[in-house]
């Protein structure tokens, strides 16, 4: 494993021993390296904007209510939530 070294301004330092203190974290290292993996995360499959889900919404509204009933749109969704396919009509 390398070794890297980094400066922080005091009250990062701060905020990263506390959450240690409170047992989030194991170390520093642990903590660098969970916002590392989360903001990996977030490049590759970023979070909607408040735009984005205002159009969701917006194109919601549009459509109508829907003729499903709410134990099949649970079941799709749980279903579509264990795959890497698409979510189509």
């Amino acid at each position: 494993m390398a070794t890297m070294t980094i400066s922080l301004p005091d009250p990062m330092k701060e905020w990263i021993e506390a959450q240690i203190k409170q047992g989030d974290y194991a170390s520093t290292s642990d903590y660098v390296r969970d916002l590392v993996r989360r903001d990996r995360e977030r490049r590759v499959q970023p979070e909607l904007t408040i735009e984005d889900l205002r159009r969701i919404v917006d194109e919601s509204r549009a459509s109508g209510a829907s003729h499903r009933k709410v134990p099949d749109i649970v079941a799709r969704a749980r279903t579509h939530a264990q795959s890497d396919q698409p979510l189509d009509e």
